[in-house]
C-alpha cells in the first residue's frame, strides 16, 4: 500500500443545475483527505457556477470557461491533476458512499496503475435503480474489451503515469479508448471488489448509440484487428438490437 496516495477526483459539468450539488457533496464529503477535487465546468448559464462558487473554497482547482467538448474538458482536468491517481466522477454521477476513497486506497500498492470496481445505476431523482447489467471481469485486462466497455468509466482510477488524453476524434468514445489504452500500459491492474460509483442512467436513444458503436468498431479494428473485431461486433450488434428493441429504443446497461 502507498502510503496516503492523492487522488484527483475530476468533474466534468456543462448546464446541470439540478445534479451538479449532489455530485460536489459525494466527494466533499469524503472521509479520506488526500483528495484533490477538480471541476471543468463548459461555461454555464443555468445557475450551475453559482453552485461550484458555493463550495469554491474546498475546491482544489476550478474554472468555468467555453470548450470544444467533453472530451477536451476531460483533458483540461487532466492537465490540472497532480495527483498519483486520477477518477472521473461527471455531474450527475457519484462517489458510491462517504467512506469509498478511504477503503479504496488500501488496494493500492506502488506497482498498481489501474484500479477498478463496481457501480450502480441511479435514476434523475438519485434513486437506486441496480447493478450495471455487466459485471466486471475478476481479473480485468484490455483484451476484455474487444466485448464492449466492461467497467464504468466512472468506476476506474488511474495512475497519473500510464493515464492517456483522450482523443477528441471521437464525440462518443474517447473513454472506451482511454480505459482500454491505460489497462494497456498498466504494470498492475487491481480488483477492488468495492462499488465505487453511483452512475446517473438517462437511457439512451439509438440516435446516440450507432455513432457510438461506429467509433468503438474503429477503435476495436485498431487494437484488436479487423477479423476479430468483426466477429466479436456482430456478436455485440445482434446482442444490441434485441435489446433495444425489447426496451422500445432505450439502452439500459442494466
Amino acid at each position: 500500500m502507498i502510503l496516503q496516495p492523492k487522488i484527483s477526483i475530476v468533474t466534468i459539468v456543462y448546464n446541470d443545475l439540478k445534479h451538479i450539488e449532489g455530485t460536489l457533496l459525494s466527494v466533499l464529503n469524503q472521509t479520506y483527505q488526500n483528495i484533490e477535487y477538480i471541476v471543468i465546468d463548459g461555461a454555464s448559464v443555468d445557475g450551475t457556477v453559482e453552485v461550484i462558487k458555493k463550495y469554491a473554497e474546498r475546491l482544489s482547482y476550478w474554472v468555468s470557461e467555453k470548450d470544444r467538448g467533453i472530451y477536451d474538458a476531460m483533458n483540461k482536468g487532466l492537465r490540472a491533476a497532480t495527483g498519483d491517481f486520477v477518477w472521473f466522477i461527471n455531474s450527475g454521477d457519484q462517489v458510491y458512499d462517504p467512506a469509498t476513497v478511504e477503503n479504496l486506497v488500501v488496494c493500492i500498492d506502488n506497482d498498481t496503475d489501474v484500479v477498478y470496481g463496481e457501480n450502480v445505476l441511479i435514476d434523475d431523482q438519485g434513486e437506486i435503480l441496480g447493478m450495471r447489467r455487466k459485471k466486471a471481469p475478476e481479473k480485468l485486462n484490455w483484451h476484455h474489451f474487444i466485448n464492449g466497455m466492461m467497467v464504468c468509466h466512472q468506476s476506474v482510477l488511474v495512475r497519473q503515469s500510464v493515464a492517456p488524453a483522450y482523443n477528441e476524434v471521437y464525440r462518443f468514445s474517447a473513454d472506451f479508448e482511454w480505459v482500454l489504452v491505460s489497462l494497456k500500459s498498466a504494470r498492475k491492474v487491481v480488483n477492488s471488489h468495492q462499488i465505487l460509483s453511483r452512475y446517473l442512467e438517462e437511457g439512451m436513444t439509438t440516435q446516440n448509440l450507432k455513432p457510438s458503436l461506429k467509433e468503438r468498431f474503429v477503435i476495436m479494428k485498431r487494437y484488436y484487428g479487423t477479423i476479430p473485431t468483426l466477429l466479436n461486433y456482430m456478436w455485440l450488434g445482434i446482442t444490441y438490437f434485441f435489446y433495444i428493441k425489447k426496451n422500445k429504443g432505450n439502452y439500459r446497461p442494466l
